[in-house]
């Protein structure tokens, strides 16, 4: 991020904070779909963020910080999302993880497509920290400064998602292979 950026926006500068949202919003966008599995929510929690990057940014005592303090805001965006899903007890939405690059092969949906289902047998809370972890590419620190809480908590989230994400893996994929032999 640049620092002097984040500054002229902090000072009310909204041409520069348009110009972070450009450079930024994408990537909280997208984390905030792969933990919601929700377009129309991730929408919502996002929208919800940048009013409140917006209007807290002059609290931001590192500008450096930038990146860390925006994706706290925006996992607290989608906490309150799933909240306010389990308070309307609205009916889960399955949204299939958008690709990166456009993959033609069959498997790769398959897998995706597995994987997309497990992540979702996932507490919230695990899925924040596997989403930041790996789709965010943050570190064990960091994530733990964006959902406010310690580290060692971060460590032990990833270590049991990881594991109940493996599980499932192996648990979809038995009857494909019983059915295959059979």
């Amino acid at each position: 991020m640049d620092r002097e950026l984040v500054a002229r926006a902090q000072r009310g500068d909204e041409a520069a904070f348009a110009e972070l949202v450009d450079r930024f919003g994408d990537r909280l966008y997208a984390v905030a779909h792969h933990i919601l599995r929700d377009s129309g929510r991730a929408d919502d929690a996002v929208q919800q963020a940048m009013i409140d990057i917006w209007r807290k940014l002059p609290t931001l005592r590192d500008a450096d910080r930038f990146a860390a303090w925006a994706y706290r805001i925006v996992a607290r965006a989608t906490y309150a999302e799933a909240a306010a899903r389990k308070r309307w007890s609205l009916r889960p939405v399955l949204v299939a993880l958008a690709p990166a690059v456009t993959v033609d092969h069959a498997s790769s949906v398959v897998d995706r497509d597995e994987l997309d289902r497990a992540l979702g047998r996932l507490p919230i809370d695990h899925r924040a920290v596997v989403v930041l972890k790996h789709y965010a590419g943050l570190s064990n620190l960091e994530i733990a400064e964006a959902l406010s809480i310690p580290e060692g908590t971060v460590r032990s989230r990833l270590h049991y998602s990881i594991r109940s994400l493996r599980a499932s893996l192996e648990a979809d994929g038995r009857p494909a292979v019983a059915a295959a032999e059979a």
